[in-house]
């Protein structure tokens, strides 16, 4: 295989415009620090920025991530939802952990978040599979999520018939269907610079507070 080094170091990197970014002014919570960076985000044109990367530990302690969507932000904490059966719902279950990422590249910002995993109440997680189109109901029903598959057919042939069965019988909720939060230990937020002089601030949780940090870039 060819190294990639040739193709890699003419493209560019960083070319988003961070807004001001004060951290001396910056709110006491975390989560409203987060709000007002999603939202400029948002404002700004930022391409789904709800996209988030969920990593995990599986068994043996060697991580994994996934690109998935935020559902909620709440005082708990970052929501998203998934199948416990799922292989990221297994290593939820085994070890509830982990670490959202959120990149912005239109505006330069990135933000971090680590902490403890719950999961939803069982009427939280019907509620939230109902609000689901009925496509992604169909792949939640009819698909077990990261098993080997053996032809696309096999996994067409599923999914219509769970849209079948959910045509019938709208009310049907996937078992294993679960909302997922994250409750922050600790935060940070990054604003890049062209000159790699980033700009980095950490929130610590102290129970019922928060500290914060400032990191070399």
């Amino acid at each position: 295989m060819r190294p990639l080094r040739d193709s890699l170091r003419p493209l560019k990197s960083l070319t988003g415009t961070p807004p001001l970014f004060d951290p001396s002014t910056a709110p006491e919570n975390p989560l409203e620090l987060f709000v007002e960076w999603f939202t400029h985000a948002v404002e700004v044109g930022q391409v789904e920025p709800h996209a988030m990367t969920l990593s995990t530990v599986d068994a043996d302690g060697v991580p994994d991530a996934r690109v998935l969507i935020l559902k909620d932000l709440t005082d708990d904490g970052w929501w998203f939802a998934s199948s416990s059966a799922s292989a990221k719902g297994v290593e939820l279950t085994a070890h509830p952990v982990a670490a959202l990422t959120f990149y912005w590249p239109t505006v330069g910002r990135s933000v971090r978040v680590r902490g403890t995993v719950s999961r939803g109440s069982d009427e939280q997680n019907a509620r939230d599979f109902s609000r689901r189109g009925i496509g992604a109901r169909a792949v939640a029903l009819g698909s077990p999520q990261s098993q080997p598959l053996g032809s696309y057919d096999e996994s067409e042939a599923a999914i219509d018939n769970a849209a079948r069965e959910l045509d019938a019988h709208p009310e049907l909720v996937s078992p294993t269907w679960t909302l997922w939060c994250v409750r922050p230990e600790s935060v940070e937020f990054w604003q890049s610079d062209a000159e790699r002089r980033h700009q980095r601030l950490r929130y610590s949780s102290q129970g019922q507070s928060w500290s914060t940090t400032l990191l070399w870039p």
